[in-house]
């Protein structure tokens, strides 16, 4: 008896697939719909959160720059919102027509993928639906960041590399010098598109992302952005314990000095460290500045 015979004792009879549309989350609103609706709604609040922490100063001890520095932009902030507002009209204008062009979802696999990840790989029933509903759509999701990452890469150092991209595409967003949420999306149309749009996308299409799981990548993908350019470099914040692609490491590509490094975007820093084009006093800067923060705290305070 080969080891095949033996998994099939205990595992039972191959389970029949019947499949049949998956039931969605909420009965108002599709998950795929609400796969983009969800990115959208978190950026607006999530930057009013940080706009109300800007404006009364609740972890001034933890700012990036001072709100003097904000000055240094040459964009307004109805500008800022106006772009970002139309940018999110092509995102989900984007998933609407996509989607015209997809099959709703189907269930009523899962029992046979569970019962043949347990026969493949020996293992019992409980450990399989560990690897299926846990394990695989992690990794998928893992892969997925780092697929978004190498596009942006490549895009964003392909934008400061040649002045007819920088000047057409690339230069709108750092109109921002000083960094804040809501800014985070502020791009020219075109470069929005292909940067973060097409980037999510493709990503998504390449791991074969569920809409449920395309929620968890929209979703998280839009918060760490916020969070790269929040302008707070916050010690318990846990996207930027996790992440050595953080608020500060960002903040120095947005400057003068480190325009021509730090290109990695948004989650990891590998193809900078790889390919050389990481700032050479990254850790200094990101050191010199809790120092200076932390100083100009303590003078405010005195003073007060």
């Amino acid at each position: 008896m080969n080891v095949t015979e033996k998994a099939s004792e205990w595992l039972g009879p191959q389970p029949e697939v019947i499949l049949t549309n998956r039931e969605q989350l909420l009965p108002w609103i599709t998950d795929k719909h609400l796969s983009l609706l969800l990115p959208v709604v978190l950026y607006w609040a999530v930057s009013f959160f940080w706009f109300l922490v800007d404006y009364f100063e609740v972890f001034e001890k933890y700012r990036i720059h001072t709100p003097e520095e904000l000055k240094k932009n040459i964009v307004g902030w109805k500008t800022v919102l106006r772009a970002v507002f139309c940018q999110h009209i092509i995102q989900t204008a984007s998933g609407l027509l996509l989607e015209r062009f997809q099959e709703p979802e189907k269930t009523g696999f899962e029992a046979y993928s569970i019962w043949k990840i347990a026969r493949n790989l020996n293992v019992s029933m409980p450990v399989a639906n560990f690897l299926f509903n846990y394990v695989v759509p992690f990794g998928k999701v893992l892969v997925a960041f780092f697929i978004i990452d190498t596009w942006q890469y490549v895009l964003h150092r392909f934008m400061h590399g040649n002045k007819w991209a920088y000047k057409t595409m690339h230069s709108v967003h750092h109109r921002l010098y000083v960094p804040y949420a809501f800014g985070a999306l502020y791009n020219s149309l075109l470069e929005g598109f292909l940067l973060d749009t097409l980037g999510t996308g493709i990503a998504s299409e390449v791991m074969g992302l569920s809409d449920r799981e395309n929620i968890f990548l929209f979703c998280f993908s839009t918060l760490k952005t916020i969070d790269d350019h929040c302008g707070y470099e916050l010690p318990w914040d846990p996207l930027q314990i996790i992440f050595p692609n953080r608020a500060t490491y960002h903040d120095i590509h947005h400057q003068h000095f480190g325009l021509k490094t730090n290109f990695s975007q948004p989650f990891f820093v590998h193809w900078d460290t790889l390919l050389g084009t990481k700032y050479s006093n990254t850790e200094a800067y990101i050191a010199d500045n809790k120092r200076i923060r932390e100083e100009k705290f303590a003078e405010k305070k005195k003073k007060e």
